[in-house]
C-alpha cells in the first residue's frame, strides 16, 4: 500500500470517494471491481476539509478529523485488499472538502467513483446540489453508485444517446461492455410531448419521429462494431412522454448506465439537465455521467440541443 506523493503517473486510475458510510464502502467495491477489470489502480480519497476547519477549529480538533479520516482510509482498504489482493492500491487524505478534492486527485484517463449518499466528508453528495457538483465541472467521467451495485461480469453496459456527437465518449461504453464480457445498448428516447405539446402523438407521427434516432444508432453501432469486434452491440428507440422516466426504467438490469453530461457553458448544476439528475437520483443501476470534450479555451464544444434535456 502506498501514500500519493506525485501525480506524474501515466496510467489510468479509478478514483473513489470514502467516508466510512455503507453507501462509500459500496462505492469503494464498486470501484475496485472496475479498477481490476479494466487494468486500472485504485486511488481512495477522504476529504477532511482541514482548509476550512483550521480556520476556527482547535488543533485537538484538527488532529482528531486527520486521524478519522486517515482510519476511514485504512479500513476501507483492508476491505478492498482482502477482496482484490493484487490491485494497486493508493490513498490520500485531502485537506479540501468533498467536490474539489475529488477533481483534484483525478487525471485525464481516471474515472471518478462515489455513492449516493455518505457521511462526514462526503455527506451531502446527492443530497440536493452538492452531489451533482462532482459531475459538473469534473475532467472525468463519474460513476455514481447506486441501485443494483453487484457489477458482476456479463452484465450489460446501456449507453443513453441523444446526438452524433455522443459518438466522442461511446468509445468508453463500448470498452467497458467489452472489459465486462457483457453486451452494449444504445438506446435513444424521443420525447413525444416535447414535439406534438401536450396530445398524444399518432401511432405514424411516432414512427416519423423514431426514423431519425434509428439511423443515428445504426450508425454509431456500426463504428463501434469495427472498432470492437465481438462485441454484441444493440440499439432501440424508445417513444417516451418523458426521457427521464424512460432512462430510468431502462436502468433496470443494466450494470451500467452511461451518457454525456450535456454540460454548457459555466459550471452550474441547471447546466446539467433535468434528466442528468432525474438518472442521479432514481436509476436502478450505477450511473456513469462523462464529460464532453473542451476546446482550446476550455469550453464545452455544443451540439443541437433536444428539447427534453
Amino acid at each position: 500500500m502506498r501514500t500519493d506523493t506525485s501525480g506524474d503517473r501515466e496510467d489510468a486510475r479509478t478514483v473513489v470517494g470514502v467516508d466510512g458510510s455503507e453507501y462509500a464502502r459500496a462505492a469503494a467495491l464498486w470501484g475496485a471491481a472496475g479498477a481490476a477489470r479494466n487494468h486500472h489502480s485504485l486511488c481512495l480519497v477522504h476529504a477532511a476539509d482541514l482548509d476550512r476547519l483550521e480556520r476556527f477549529a482547535s488543533f485537538e480538533t484538527s488532529e482528531h478529523v486527520r486521524e478519522h479520516g486517515n482510519t476511514v482510509l485504512a479500513e476501507a482498504a483492508q476491505e478492498v485488499r482482502h477482496r482484490f489482493p493484487g490491485l494497486d492500491l493508493t490513498l490520500k487524505l485531502s485537506r479540501r472538502s468533498p467536490v474539489p478534492a475529488l477533481h483534484a486527485a483525478a487525471r485525464p484517463g481516471d474515472v471518478i467513483v462515489v455513492g449516493s449518499r455518505g457521511s462526514g466528508g462526503f455527506g451531502p453528495l446527492l443530497l440536493g446540489s452538492v452531489g451533482l457538483e462532482a459531475v459538473v465541472g469534473s475532467p472525468v467521467p463519474v460513476v455514481v453508485v447506486r441501485g443494483g451495485t453487484e457489477d458482476e461480469d456479463g452484465s450489460p453496459v446501456t449507453a443513453a444517446v441523444r446526438d452524433e456527437q455522443d459518438a466522442a465518449w461511446l468509445v468508453r461504453a463500448a470498452q467497458e461492455a467489452q472489459a465486462r464480457k457483457g453486451s452494449l445498448r444504445l438506446l435513444n428516447v424521443r420525447n413525444l410531448l416535447s414535439r406534438f405539446g401536450s396530445r398524444q402523438a399518432r401511432p405514424d407521427e411516432a414512427g416519423r419521429l423514431a426514423a431519425p434516432g434509428e439511423r443515428l444508432l445504426a450508425d454509431l453501432a456500426a463504428r463501434i462494431r469495427e472498432d470492437h469486434p465481438g462485441l454484441t452491440v444493440r440499439t432501440e428507440v424508445l417513444t417516451a412522454r418523458s426521457t427521464a422516466s424512460a432512462l430510468v426504467e431502462a436502468s433496470r438490469g443494466a450494470g451500467l448506465l452511461v451518457m454525456g453530461s450535456h454540460e454548457r457553458r459555466g459550471a452550474s448544476v441547471l447546466g446539467l439537465g433535468h434528466v442528468v439528475h432525474a438518472l442521479l437520483h432514481h436509476s436502478h443501476c450505477p450511473v456513469q455521467i462523462v464529460p464532453y470534450p473542451r476546446d482550446e479555451r476550455g469550453v464545452v464544444e455544443e451540439g443541437p440541443r433536444d428539447d427534453d434535456d
